[in-house]
C-alpha cells in the first residue's frame, strides 16, 4: 500500500479485512496486475490518496454479499470496474462518461484496491467471467477495456485502416490486438529496450514490428502505407519522443490517440495539429460498455493475454517486480495475495 505521499513510500502492511456495506460485495482476490499507473504512483507522478492499497486490474471470486445484493452469488468468478463511486448527477455521468466525473473515486487510488487478500467493491461494478476464460486473463479486462474505449469508442477504427501503435508495453500490445480484432492492418514500434516486447508483438500477429533505434520509422511507415501515413496513430508509450514521432508520421487529416500518461509536462510540436488538420484525442480509462466487449473479445480468442503475462508473483515480491517493470524487463506481472 502507499502509506504516505512522495516518491516510494510503498510497503506491505497487515490491515483489517473489509466488510460489505449495502449494495457492496467482498472479493477474494485471485490476481491483480501491476499497471503503469501503480508505477507512476510509486514514483510520485500520479495522484492518489494515501494511505491506500494500490492495484485496480483484478479478478477473483465473490466472498461475501452486502444487504440488497441479489444479482451475484458467493463463489461467482468476477472482475470489477475500478470506479468505486461517481456523483451520478454531473454532465459527464449523465452522458455515460463516468470516467470523467470530477467526483470519481477509484479503487487503488482513492479507495483500497486489489493488492490484498480481499477488496470491497460496489456490486453493480462487477462483471462475471465467461466460462472457459481464466482468472489470469480476466485480470487483464481493465487495461483491455481502456484500449477498447480508445479505439472503438473514440477513434472509430474501421476494417482495413492502417493503425500505428507507438509503445509495446501492455497497453500498446492490447491496443495492437484491439486494432487487429477490428480488421485493421497494424504497425507497432518501440525503442532499443523493447526487444522482448516487440517479439511478443510479432508472436501475437502484428503485421510489422519496428525498433526505431535500428530502422527508419518514418520511411518505413510511408512505404507501407503508400506514402500517406497511417490514418490512426496510438501513443501508448507515455514518452515525449513517442508523442513527437506520432505527430510526425500520422496521415494528414488523421487521428492521434493519446492513451499513455507522461507523469510530467512534455514538449512537442503542436503546430502539426492544425497544419495537418489532425484530430488529437485523449483517452482516459474506460466506460462500462467497454468491459463486456473486452470480456467477449477475450472469450472468443480475439485477444490473447497469455503471451503478455510474463510473471506471476506473491504480493510480498512487489518491490522486485516494480523495479523490473521500470527497467522494461518483462511485460505484464500479476501479483497474488498471501494468506
Amino acid at each position: 500500500m502507499k502509506v504516505a505521499p512522495g516518491r516510494g513510500n510503498v510497503e506491505v502492511r497487515e490491515i483489517q479485512d473489509p466488510t460489505p456495506g449495502p449494495g457492496e460485495v467482498i472479493l477474494d482476490v485471485s490476481f491483480t496486475g501491476i499497471c503503469g499507473t501503480d508505477l507512476h504512483i510509486y514514483l510520485d507522478e500520479y495522484r492518489c490518496v494515501p494511505p491506500v492499497v494500490l492495484g485496480h486490474e483484478l479478478s477473483g471470486r465473490v466472498a461475501a454479499l452486502g444487504a440488497g445484493v441479489d444479482a451475484i452469488a458467493i463463489g461467482d468468478r468476477v472482475t470489477t470496474e475500478t470506479y468505486f463511486s461517481v456523483c451520478g448527477r454531473c454532465i459527464q455521468c449523465l452522458g455515460g462518461r463516468q470516467n470523467l466525473c470530477p467526483a470519481r473515486r477509484s479503487i487503488g487510488t482513492h479507495v483500497n484496491g486489489g493488492f490484498a487478500r480481499y477488496v470491497r467493491v460496489p456490486a453493480h461494478r462487477l462483471h462475471r467471467v465467461p466460462d472457459g476464460l481464466s482468472l489470469e486473463s480476466a485480470a487483464m479486462t481493465e487495461p483491455l477495456s481502456c484500449c477498447v474505449h480508445a479505439l472503438y469508442d473514440l477513434a472509430h477504427i474501421r476494417p482495413g485502416d492502417w493503425v500505428l501503435v507507438s509503445g509495446p508495453g501492455p497497453i500498446g500490445l492490447l491496443c495492437l490486438q484491439t486494432a487487429m480484432a477490428a480488421g485493421a492492418r497494424t504497425i507497432i514500434c518501440g525503442a532499443g529496450g523493447d526487444a522482448q516486447r516487440l517479439d511478443i508483438a510479432r508472436r501475437i500477429g502484428a503485421d510489422h514490428a519496428i525498433d526505431v533505434t535500428r530502422e527508419p520509422l518514418a520511411e518505413m511507415v510511408q512505404d507501407l502505407t503508400g506514402g500517406d501515413g497511417p490514418p490512426i496513430v496510438v501513443e501508448a508509450a507515455g514518452a515525449a519522443p513517442s508523442l513527437r514521432q506520432c505527430l510526425h508520421v500520422v496521415q494528414r487529416g488523421g487521428t492521434v490517440v493519446q492513451i499513455g500518461l507522461y507523469g510530467r509536462p512534455v514538449e512537442a510540436d503542436v503546430n502539426l495539429i492544425p497544419m495537418k488538420e489532425l484530430r488529437y484525442l485523449g483517452s482516459f480509462a474506460h466506460v462500462p460498455s467497454a468491459w463486456e466487449r473486452s470480456l467477449a473479445l477475450m472469450a472468443r480468442g480475439a485477444i490473447k493475454t497469455a503471451p503478455l503475462i510474463t510473471g506471476i508473483a506473491p504480493i510480498t515480491a512487489w518491490e522486485n517486480q516494480f523495479h523490473s517493470l521500470l527497467e522494461k524487463e518483462g511485460c505484464k506481472v500479476l501479483l497474488t495475495p498471501v494468506s
